[in-house]
Formats: structure tokens, sequence, C-alpha cells
């Protein structure tokens, strides 16, 4: 019997089982599944789900389905419409179930679980398989549903246009591919419970959690944890410059900062980073533009009225100059997150991580030894000179050489940026 046999039945039957049983939601679909039959205005998968022909056709990439799926006698493929259904769902279930003889499939499947552990079958266990299934809020499909309906708001347009949304499994970067520090690690740590337990912290009046500077040098981390940490709590990811949105209209900025948080609460859950935080203290030392000021206290009160325990917004705000940062904007954070330049130890394990799918003979603890004060964006520089420097001579695998050729081209472009070049 062939996988594509399989996936059809498998979505045949998932999609009887996920119209027949109120209970089953939209979380209970497969990726795929759900993915495909999405629907933008009701933002979910509405029943009842009617699987055609070309369905089948698009989503497993094969043509000839009635030849494929003539010697299974459960199944119509009614000429009329069009379409393929399970015309006896038991005898559908119990020929998958003896074909899945592992139980991968249901295992992974939240709804087949849910129906096969109504039968009491073996092995067969909803909560687990509806844990491995990611919810639709990591989904493209469920931003572009909240964003159309933002657009149809009067300001909706203006919103948009200031910040970059980007949906969780849009991020590359994941959690595990960072190289904490322990005090990082723990604050991280204490975000996800707090998110976990948000309605806790509601209920006894806990408000002022969920506002985190992050602070160090250029390179070590900052955004991509930012937008790690959306991947991994499954919530939309809402990025703004606070330089970008300074209207040439100054009179426009403090609109602007307004717009920016409201479509954050009504992205809720997301995360709201805001990226060149300094910015407010460039302004505020300011005496050219009372405009600009006065858009700096509309964000520091937007700030206050922000809450992740009420508006499910979680506001991570990043810095390279914490020097300039007053009292005032560091009071309204409660947790502050540092990022410092790697230790040897740390630079290893980035290199380490970084190199896990290259071919080649090279020693990371060396590199890791000759790259003090480098930030973890500056080795992956290193990693990227030395890769293309290979492959200009049609080699795929690394040498220790191409590692200590790209460290002294970085070391000779450093000194050029800090001027400290000479003819």
């Amino acid at each position: 019997m062939s996988d594509i046999t399989l996936d059809i039945v498998e979505l045949l039957l998932t999609a009887q089982i996920y119209n027949k049983y109120p209970e089953m939601d939209v979380s209970d679909l497969p990726k795929d599944i759900r993915k495909y039959y999405w629907s933008k205005d009701q933002k979910t998968v509405p029943k009842p789900i009617k699987v055609t022909v070309t369905d089948i056709e698009k989503m497993f990439h094969t043509e000839d389905i009635g030849s494929k799926l003539r010697s299974l006698p459960f199944i119509k493929i009614d000429e009329m419409e069009f379409s393929a259904k399970i015309t006896a769902l038991e005898v559908g279930a119990e020929w998958f179930q003896k074909k899945d003889d592992k139980r991968e499939r249901i295992s992974q499947n939240p709804a087949l679980a849910f129906y096969f552990e109504k039968k009491k079958t073996h092995g067969a266990d909803y909560n687990s398989a509806r844990s491995k299934v990611r919810p639709k809020e990591v989904d493209r499909e469920w931003i572009e549903s909240l964003i159309a309906d933002i657009e149809k708001e009067d300001a909706g347009p203006d919103m948009l246009k200031l910040v970059q949304i980007s949906a969780p499994e849009d991020i590359q970067q994941t959690m595990k591919e960072f190289v904490l520090t322990h005090e990082q690690e723990e604050e991280t740590k204490k975000i996800v419970k707090a998110i976990q337990y948000r309605d806790y912290l509601k209920r006894i009046g806990l408000y002022d959690v969920g506002k985190i500077l992050m602070v160090g040098p250029p390179g070590t981390g900052k955004t991509s944890l930012a937008r790690a940490m959306s991947e991994h709590l499954s919530i939309p990811f809402v990025e703004v410059r606070l330089s970008m949105i300074t209207d040439q209209y100054l009179g426009e900025t403090a609109k602007n900062i307004d717009r920016v948080f409201a479509l954050a609460k009504k992205l809720s859950p997301c995360i709201l980073f805001i990226d060149e935080f300094d910015f407010v203290a460039k302004t505020r030392s300011s005496d050219e533009h009372a405009a600009l000021k006065r858009a700096v206290n509309t964000l520091l009160k937007a700030i206050d009225n922000i809450s992740l325990t009420n508006d499910g917004v979680l506001l991570l705000a990043a810095t390279n100059h914490p020097k300039m940062l007053d009292s005032a904007a560091w009071r309204r954070f409660d947790e502050i997150m540092k990022f410092p330049l790697p230790d040897v130890d740390m630079r290893k394990r980035i290199l380490d991580i970084v190199t896990t799918k290259i071919k080649g003979d090279f020693d990371t603890a060396e590199i890791a030894a000759l790259t003090h004060g480098y930030s973890g964006s500056d080795l992956r520089m290193v990693i990227r000179e030395g890769v293309l420097s290979a492959l200009v001579t049609e080699r795929t695998e690394l040498t220790q050489k191409d590692m200590l050729n790209a460290v002294a081209s970085f070391d000779e472009r450093a000194v050029i940026k800090t001027n400290e070049y000479e003819e």
C-alpha cells in the first residue's frame, strides 16, 4: 500500500471525524490540513470539510485518484460533485489502523487519536497527539485573517504601515539554536510562565509583568531572541523601530505610537518588540522639537498603559546604549535582560551550533580562543566568510585554514570600521 493512499485515507478520515464530533476544533487538525482548508473570513476551518478530488490532487501532488482508491470499498468518489468521502467510518478506521501498524500517524493526528481513544484502541492518546500539533496561532494564515480584519477599520491601514508582523512559523532561528547566559535562561522561563499563568496573574491583581528591556552591544542576539520567543510561545511578533515611526510631519509621531500600541492589542496575544529604544533618550535630551518630546511622553504613557496580564501583550524593548536612558525610561520595565558579549565557552558553543551542518576538519575551540570580543553575529559572519571562501575553490568542506583566514579577514574589516586603518 503506497504512502499516497494512506495520506488520502488519513485526510478523508480526519475530515469525517472533524465534521462528526462537535467538540472537535481547528487545533485538532494536522497543520497541513488546517492550512489548506483555512477560511480567512471565518478565522477557522469551517465545518463541514468537503474533500474534493481537486483538493487531493493539490495536497498530495498526485493524479488518477480513482485508480488509487478503487480497491477500497469504504471510499466513494462522487462523479457529479467530484468529491471523495468515507462511506463507512468504522470500516475505514479499522483498515487505516491496520496499515498504520506503528500508530505513528494516529499519534500525530489529534482527530484520529480522539476517535481511536473513544474506541479504546491501545496506544491512542488524544492529549498526547494534541500536544504535538502547534496551535493555529503559529500559522501565517491566522495572522493574515487578523490583518484582514484590521485593514477594514478606519485607521487600520495606517497602523499596519508602521510595523512588521511575523507569524511564528515564519521565524527560522528557534530557542534551541541559542546559547544563553544563566540569567537569560531564567528570565526566559519567567516569561513563558507569565504567559501560561496569565489568568492567574490577573486574578491576583499582578499587572506589572511582561515589560522587559533588553540591553547589550550590537550583534548579541536581542532581536533574534525576541523573535525566537515568538516562535517558542506560538504568538505573533510585532516589530517597530522608533526611528521609523517619526513622521515627516512631527505632529503625526504621537499618533503613530498610539496606533502601534492599539495594533498590538488587536493582535493579542503577541510580542511587541520596540527596537532602538535609545531613540527615547536622544529625543528627551534634544531641544529641537517639542513635538518629538510630546511623542516620547506618549510612548512612555503607552508603555504604562499596556499589560501582559490585561492585554496579552509581551513588551520587549532593545537598546545598544543603556547609559543614554534616564530614570523615566528605566522604571517602565519590570525586568532588565542583559546581553553581554559571549565568553570563550559561549563562543565555542555558538560556533558548534552554527557549524552543525557543515562538513570539514576544523577546531572550534581554537577559533573561540582567537575571537575575544566577538558577538554572536560576528561569529556567524566568520563562518559565512569561511564557507564562501571555500566555495570559490569548489569546496563544500571547511578546513581550519579556512576558519583562520576568515577570522583574519573579519579582524581586518573591524580595524577599518573603527577608523584605525592607515594607508
